[in-house]
């Protein structure tokens, strides 16, 4: 009997796998997405949202409705022996689009899910994975019923026990604490301020009470080191016990939802990628969970991988393409690591550089094969004040870079000709055999008349463009559809331009 084939499998259907599945179907590949436990999880594992998420989420489709879910988060309120200490307040600059916020983690799966399913694909709940094969051309995977399908890839979103790392026999080198620590969902009935992180100190400095606020009237994620080593779920009991010793006010828990003891660990895989296989997430990296950086991690590897996977199916991936995987998202993982397991604060550059870092919007793949030495491989920022023919309203730049395919955008001034930028837009479009998305940006003082463009345009009539960019005269700006920038060039010459743009594409 023929096997099914399909583009890519998914392995985990946590909220790395069903970014990665939602990314692979709305990039146009075909996929499946299994994962062995019959319901999804209850509780809150993960729940802090980092605005660079939203911004993915945007791009997606599925933001809005990410929004309507969440919890602003304004910062973390600090106490020792019930003093109150410094307030950290996570206040961004105005041009970054989104906030921190707090989502529960079996939200952030449902609203994801319900999001693949809009594409026709359905997670296979009970459908364990027992056993990869790989080929020149495809993989085949086993499943614990004995069926089996070939894929032309496969994508490990399966945990730090994950069956595809194990597979792929690639290394997972860390280690864990020694200590145990309990988690559990509450409703508490202090009137600290809402919206804050409290982190709360006795006189034993390791004595430590984190509770994090979750959407609801008072309801808090608390977490505090285990009182006994032996597993079991803390009840109520246990951690009024934790608050009556830490708590900076009389405090009340109540309507216990669920609770748990873990342990933290921090392990890194050796390579994200043997062969067809693929890492991503916890199957990639753990760490502890300082700064909420683990699952936003997690769906950013995804984000990352699924359209290079998607442009790989399709036959139209530059050789390089999928080896940028492991040399752009690896050094990120590595860092996060690090950086988690050091419980570091401070970053250089000041605060503001470090709350930029912790949103996880300074991350940028300078030394990756996709980026041109013309620019540092970081995230494209998003600008308002653009106008564009028959739009009564501004809008933002990000809406345009939000879509499928690359972006490529030229920007004109005084002293650039429209017969410039289209022979540019002719050149790079070829190069990526028409999988390209053009727009033109006239400043406010451009030579270049719209009708003699022949392209979509926009002008910076607010210039929010030109502050946010820098933009010389006449420059044609790459921006990969992860909204990573991979080339800042003269329009003049088409031929680097083409050259970057081969990057990502096969050569015809």
């Amino acid at each position: 009997m023929r096997e099914e084939s399909v583009d890519v499998l998914v392995v985990g259907a946590g909220p790395v796998g069903l970014t990665a599945a939602a990314e692979l179907r709305r990039h146009g590949a075909h996929c499946r997405i299994v994962d062995r436990i019959t319901d999804p999880p209850p509780y809150p594992k993960a729940v802090g949202v980092q605005p660079r998420t939203f911004e993915v989420w945007e791009a997606m489709g599925l933001v809005g409705r990410a929004l309507d879910a969440a919890l602003p988060l304004h910062g973390q309120l600090v106490f020792t022996d019930r003093a109150p200490g410094p307030r950290t307040d996570l206040d961004l600059p105005a041009d970054v689009p989104y906030r921190f916020a707090a989502l529960p983690q079996y939200t952030t799966e449902r609203l994801l899910a319900e999001h693949l399913a809009g594409f026709g694909t359905e997670v296979e709940r009970g459908t364990e994975l027992t056993g990869l094969q790989q080929h020149d051309d495809h993989v085949r995977a086993v499943f614990a019923d004995g069926s089996a399908v070939a894929a032309r890839y496969v994508v490990g979103c399966d945990g730090a026990h994950s069956t595809v790392r194990k597979a792929a026999g690639i290394p997972f080198d860390g280690e864990a604490f020694p200590e145990s620590y309990m988690l559990g969902d509450v409703e508490l009935d202090w009137d600290l301020p809402p919206g804050y992180a409290v982190r709360a100190t006795g006189t034993d400095p390791g004595d430590v009470l984190v509770a994090v606020p979750l959407p609801g009237r008072g309801r808090y994620r608390i977490s505090s080191r285990a009182g006994s080593s032996d597993g079991a779920a803390p009840a109520l009991p246990d951690l009024q016990a934790v608050l009556d010793r830490l708590s900076p006010q009389p405090v009340t828990a109540r309507a216990l939802r669920w609770s748990s003891t873990f342990r933290i660990s921090h392990r890194l895989a050796g390579r994200y990628r043997e062969r067809r296989l693929f890492l991503a997430g916890d199957a990639a990296h753990i760490h502890p969970p300082t700064g909420a950086q683990g699952m936003n991690t997690g769906i950013q590897d995804a984000h990352n991988l699924a359209w290079k996977l998607a442009l790989a199916v399709r036959g139209l991936a530059a050789d390089t393409l999928l080896d940028s995987y492991h040399a752009e998202r690896h050094p990120v993982g590595e860092e996060v690591v690090g950086r988690t397991v050091r419980h570091a604060r401070a970053a250089p550059g000041g605060p503001t550089a470090n709350l930029l870092r912790e949103a996880q919007l300074l991350i940028a793949y300078p030394d990756g094969p996709l980026t041109d030495p013309s620019c540092t491989g970081g995230r494209a920022p998003d600008c308002t004040g653009l106008r564009r023919p028959l739009a009564g309203y501004p809008v933002r730049l990000h809406e345009l870079l939000h879509g499928p395919r690359p972006v490529l955008l030229l920007h004109a001034g005084p002293r650039t000709p429209a017969a410039e930028l289209r022979a540019a837009a002719d050149a790079a479009r070829t190069a990526a055999h028409g999988h390209l998305d053009v727009h033109a940006v006239l400043a406010a003082d451009a030579a270049a008349r719209p009708g003699e463009l022949e392209l979509p345009w926009l002008r910076d009539e607010g210039g929010g463009f030109r502050r946010g960019y820098r933009p010389r005269d006449g420059e044609a700006l790459l921006v990969r559809p992860d909204t990573h920038l991979a080339a800042r060039l003269p329009t003049a010459d088409p031929a680097p331009l083409t050259t970057a743009v081969r990057r990502l594409f096969a050569p015809r």
